[in-house]
């Protein structure tokens, strides 16, 4: 072949059909499907041809390639027909980690989604009376458990995550109207999502009230008129204002609203239904304490501390949610089966004080020496497999994330790993092409893998990997 001009080496190039006439061909298209076969053989094709005219190929590397083109079709078809969504080992220390998916699900919510998912339910039918039931009841009966008060009984009802809820709730109590919230509450969320723009496609008219820093009572108080429909109370709960501030509490607030009949909202982003004073994270309010103080309507997140499915909860009065349930909008941000199955498992966890099997809490509530001890095992074993890597246990501060516990960290350990033969971004990319992807992140040219966010069965993992970058 050698001397072959570019016309020739254009003529070279196998068609479709001689590239999946013979055995591999044939046996590459019964088990990827003759569609998906013929797409990825043209684009082989086309890429050979772009590397004639570029003039990257010569005779020999044509030759080659057509030689491997069974090989490099499977490789391909394997790529393109594969999940692209795949599960990941999270060593960043981050344990609310938005990207990453937020709260894993526990084994128990896993089973009960499986249990459920794989026949049919009864998600809307009641079985003591066979007739139409409303899905609500598989979890409202256990919110009204854990939030019910002697003074109050509580309602929740479930759409697709936060945003939804507020947006719902929104539009159901403060359509048309005026909704009044401190200038220091006009948050933004992931993903450029801000308050304001919510109120605005909820129909609600938005009334800022006081400074970015200070807003007092006689602040909303001064703004209620006829048109005020709806005071909300939004938690900053990715961001703190320290200083020299001021804001009513949330008694004032519900006592306010009580003393002009005037519905009162609390956004509170992230839910907690477990205390996280018990693990030294302060300033998070849980759910059952703004509803004691008497807050008509909270809405919060189901994966981020409550620890379960991606939902937004909507807790509160009796009729004002039943007013929320009755919007057209409830049915389009409604959840299914699967968020349900999930979203009860995790709650029953919490009714049984469960709150190791719940993955989220279990990282809060892991121990520093524990985690000293796990990154302790994996060095030494490292040190002896892969002396080429410079390993080192290190203190490590976790978050907690998702917009939750601002300023609030973790004391935690992690391995700071460094090898000569890779720079740190190397490593790492290294990592996240692994069997089973590793997130981590670097701090002083060294890659960290922090422990409390990596299950104890994942150190194995951790290993073979770590042992893979020195080979």
């Amino acid at each position: 072949m050698a001397g072959h001009t570019k016309p020739d080496l254009f003529r070279l190039l196998p068609s479709v059909d001689e590239l999946l006439r013979g055995d591999a061909g044939q046996a590459l298209t019964h088990r990827f499907g003759h569609a998906a076969t013929v797409e990825v053989a043209r684009c082989l094709i086309h890429d050979l041809r772009s590397q004639i005219a570029a003039g990257m190929l010569d005779d020999s590397q044509l030759k080659a390639a057509i030689d491997n083109a069974a090989q490099e079709l499977e490789r391909r078809l394997q790529q393109s027909l594969s999940y692209s969504l795949r599960p990941v080992i999270n060593a960043t220390g981050v344990i609310l980690h938005t990207n990453l998916g937020r709260a894993p699900l526990s084994q128990d919510a896993l089973r009960h989604v499986a249990e459920i998912s794989q026949g049919y339910s009864n998600l809307e039918f009641d079985l003591s009376t066979g007739e139409r039931g409303k899905r609500d009841v598989h979890v409202s009966r256990l919110f009204a458990k854990l939030l019910n008060t002697a003074e109050r009984e509580v309602s929740t009802i479930v759409v697709n995550n936060n945003a939804a809820a507020v947006l719902l709730a929104l539009n159901s109590l403060g359509d048309g109207g005026e909704v009044i919230v401190s200038r220091g509450e006009l948050v933004e969320i992931g993903g450029s999502f801000r308050i304001p723009d919510v109120m605005a496609k909820s129909g609600a008219i938005l009334r800022e009230v006081g400074t970015t820093n200070r807003t007092r009572l006689a602040d909303y108080e001064s703004a209620i008129t006829e048109r005020t429909k709806l005071l909300l109370r939004v938690h900053r709960s990715n961001f703190q204002i320290v200083g020299f501030t001021e804001q009513p509490s949330l008694e004032e607030l519900a006592a306010l609203g009580r003393k002009h009949n005037i519905p009162v909202m609390e956004d509170l982003g992230s839910g907690e239904l477990f205390d996280l004073r018990q693990v030294g994270v302060h300033g998070e309010p849980m759910i059952a304490d703004s509803l004691r103080a008497g807050i008509d309507v909270v809405t919060y997140s189901g994966d981020k501390l409550l620890g379960g499915p991606q939902a937004g909860l909507i807790s509160g009065d009796r009729e004002l949610v039943g007013k929320l349930r009755s919007n057209p909008l409830f049915r389009a941000l409604r959840v299914d089966k699967m968020f349900y199955a999930a979203l009860g498992a995790t709650l029953l966890a919490y009714l049984r004080e469960d709150y190791v099997s719940i993955p989220a809490l279990r990282m809060l509530r892991v121990s520093e020496e524990e985690l000293q001890h796990r990154a302790e095992h994996i060095a030494r074993h490292l040190r002896i497999s892969s002396p080429q890597l410079e390993i080192e246990v290190v203190e490590s501060s976790s978050v907690l994330g998702g917009g939750t516990a601002p300023g609030s960290t973790l004391a935690s350990r992690a391995l700071a790993v460094r090898t000569g033969a890779l720079s740190s971004d190397q490593m790492l990319r290294h990592l996240r092409q692994w069997a089973t992807p590793i997130i981590a992140r670097v701090e002083d040219e060294r890659v960290l893998l922090d422990l409390r966010t990596v299950e104890a069965a994942q150190d194995a993992m951790i290993v073979a990997a770590l042992e893979s970058i020195s080979t």
